[in-house]
């Protein structure tokens, strides 16, 4: 992974300051992240297993789409080359869900805008490099998945989705 410049913002969402993303996350610095929920026809969730040699979360079950917001970047602009990057997804009409402030991680401090979208599955292409397998789960997949096997999953993605499904999530959810 190639370090990249972030945008480091305050708990209102306001640029204080960049630093590289290694930095950033030695430091604790908070910064922004935006992630994807992509449905197909059926209302089933595109859900990307990580690859092995990921240094966060290797292996591990993650949304459609998970990606950092490079500084000077929107949020809108970051979800959409997330999905190009990880999916080889295009023209994609995303619809903003909400934006929650999280500790991903020991010294991971997000703020993250959440978008979904529909696709059609034959079209994605996803990048084999980051991403070792998908799988479409229904929404009853997902909670039940996190419910009786939740190591299997990133520990965001099940915040992430406790707060969809209107359950108690350990985040903060604020205004856009």
């Amino acid at each position: 992974m190639t370090d990249e410049l972030l945008d480091v913002v305050n708990d209102e969402d306001a640029n204080v300051g960049q630093a590289m993303r290694s930095a950033v996350h030695q430091q604790g610095l908070q910064h922004r992240g935006v992630h994807v929920f992509l449905f197909d026809a059926d209302g089933r969730m595109l859900v990307q297993k990580r690859s092995a040699d990921r240094a966060n979360s290797p292996s591990l079950l993650d949304c459609s789409v998970s990606e950092h917001v490079k500084a000077g970047e929107s949020y809108l602009d970051a979800a959409i080359r997330g999905m190009k990057e990880e999916l080889g997804m295009e023209r994609i009409d995303l619809k903003p869900l909400g934006k929650i402030r999280m500790e991903y991680g020991p010294k991971d401090l997000e703020i993250s805008q959440i978008y979904e979208g529909r696709i059609i599955p034959e079209q994605v292409r996803f990048d084999p490099i980051e991403i070792s397998e998908i799988r479409y789960l229904s929404l009853d997949e997902i909670r039940a998945g996190i419910q009786d096997e939740k190591d299997q999953f990133c520990i965001w993605f099940v915040e992430l989705m406790k707060w969809y499904f209107g359950e108690s999530a350990n985040l903060i959810a604020i205004p856009m």
